[in-house]
Parts: C-alpha cells; structure tokens; sequence
C-alpha cells in the first residue's frame, strides 16, 4: 500500500464583498481568492468527505482523503471570513501569523489572535516582519524567527510549533535557526504533496490562486499533476537566484502591470 500524501493547502486574505485588500499590486492581488471562491472550495471539500487539517494533524498523515489548510500573513479575514467558514464545515486549520504586523490596518489584531486560538485553530508563525530569509545574517534570522515565535506564544500562552516561510525563500542557515527555536516543521512553498517520508524542514504547500478553476483545485487537493507546477517553480527559482530577490521581484511586478 502506498504511504499517505497529503497537499498542504496554502491560502492569504480573503475578499468578502465590499471590504478593501491590504494591498492592490498585482502580485498581492492574484494571491487573495474572494470569499465565495473559498467557500466553493471549502463545500466541495465537505461534500467529497475531504478532511480539512491543520498542520500538526496532518503531520500524523493518516488514512483516507484529507488536505492540511493554511494561512499566510495574518490578516484580518482570517478570523472574520475563514474561521467561521471553516468552523461550518469542521474543518480545522493552521494561521501563519507575522508578529510584526498585528494591529495594523487590515491585519489581526493581538485580541483577534487569541479569539483565533481560542477557537481551537492553530497558530504558527511567518516571521516577524516578512523578510526574506535566504537574504538575511543569523542575527536577523532569529529576530525573524525565533523572536517572532516567542513573541506569538507570549501572546496565546500555548507552544507555537510550526513555522512558514515569507516568499517561500530560505537557506540553510534559516532551517538550522528553525531547529534551534524549538519548530517542529518549516512550510515552503514548494509545490509538492508531503508524506511521512518528507522532511518536517522543507514541507511543501501549493498555493490556492486568486484565478484557480474547481476542476483545478480538486486535482491538486489530489496530487495530481503538481510537476507541471514545479516546473514553473524551478523556472523562477533559477531567475531569482540570477537576479537576486530584490530584482526578481521589480522585473515581476513590471510583467504582471503590463498585462
């Protein structure tokens, strides 16, 4: 029997009707799904007998059609459009917060990352600042990860065990820095169902696209067809590394306002 798989499900803001974004460029846009987009998914989810996981219930990758979900950044509609949909449904899922954030406009405020754990969700941690970390020295690494996971579980008064990585950027240094603060699992953004084999330290997550079709969404809660994915990924992967995070992302912001 093959070992279980499981997609890591990798979400940000949510847009109900009328609500403004955080941001409006292009390249935050096309991550953010409208609410009713989330909730189709979410009801597919349901009505296939999918489970809906947070990442430590997913780590113990048990039998049967499951998908981890998880949230980037910390926004606000984390606990005012996803919670309550997801509470609906019973689905459990796991909140990446960036500390540095909460309290500003359109993100979580410290309150609201306690109601958010209060409710049984988990809470994991996505830096202090969202920097890139393969850019950063050891002491920005540990400001940026440790200091941010301690600053999280000050605030909710539980562990904070799971750590996911702005960008989708690492290094080694940063993975080591993760081991050493205590996480039990680092989320990239590599496009790759995960299994008991994976490494807890690289585990990969797909990210959910503001114009992603249903029939696209069920097969990658599937699996299915993921290296078309990692295809592109390694196409970026090498433009990054040859032009550095800081050129990658102005070359990219000037392709995707010329469409």
């Amino acid at each position: 029997m093959a070992p279980p798989r499981i997609v890591f499900l990798m979400y940000h803001e949510l847009e109900p009707p009328g609500r403004p974004l955080c941001q409006s460029e292009p390249g935050y846009v096309r991550y953010i799904l409208l609410q009713k987009s989330f909730q189709s998914q979410m009801d597919w989810l349901r009505q296939t007998n999918w489970r809906g996981l947070c990442v430590s219930e997913a780590l113990n990758y048990p039998a049967g059609n499951s998908v981890a979900i998880t949230f980037d950044d910390g926004n606000e509609t984390d606990l005012i459009t996803a919670a309550p949909l997801l509470k609906e449904r019973g689905f459990n899922a796991t909140f990446y917060v960036t500390s540095g954030f909460l309290g500003k406009p359109g993100y979580l405020s410290r309150a609201q990352v306690r109601e958010l754990s209060s409710l049984g969700f988990e809470i994991g941690c996505h830096s202090m600042t969202h920097q890139y970390l393969d850019d950063l020295k050891q002491s920005a690494l540990r400001h940026e990860i440790s200091d941010a996971g301690k600053s999280l579980e000050d605030l909710i008064a539980r562990k904070v065990e799971h750590f996911s990585c702005p960008g989708g950027r690492y290094s080694a240094e940063a993975l080591a820095t993760a081991k050493e603060a205590g996480y039990r699992s680092v989320a990239t953004s590599h496009a790759r169902a995960n299994c008991p084999a994976t490494n807890p330290f690289e585990l990969g997550r797909v990210a959910i696209m503001r114009d992603l079709n249903r029939k696209r969404f069920e097969a990658i809660c599937a699996g299915d067809a993921l290296w078309k994915m990692r295809f592109a990924e390694s196409t970026r992967d090498i433009a990054r590394r040859l032009l550095g995070n800081d050129s990658y992302d102005r070359l990219r912001v000037r392709i995707l306002r010329g469409r």
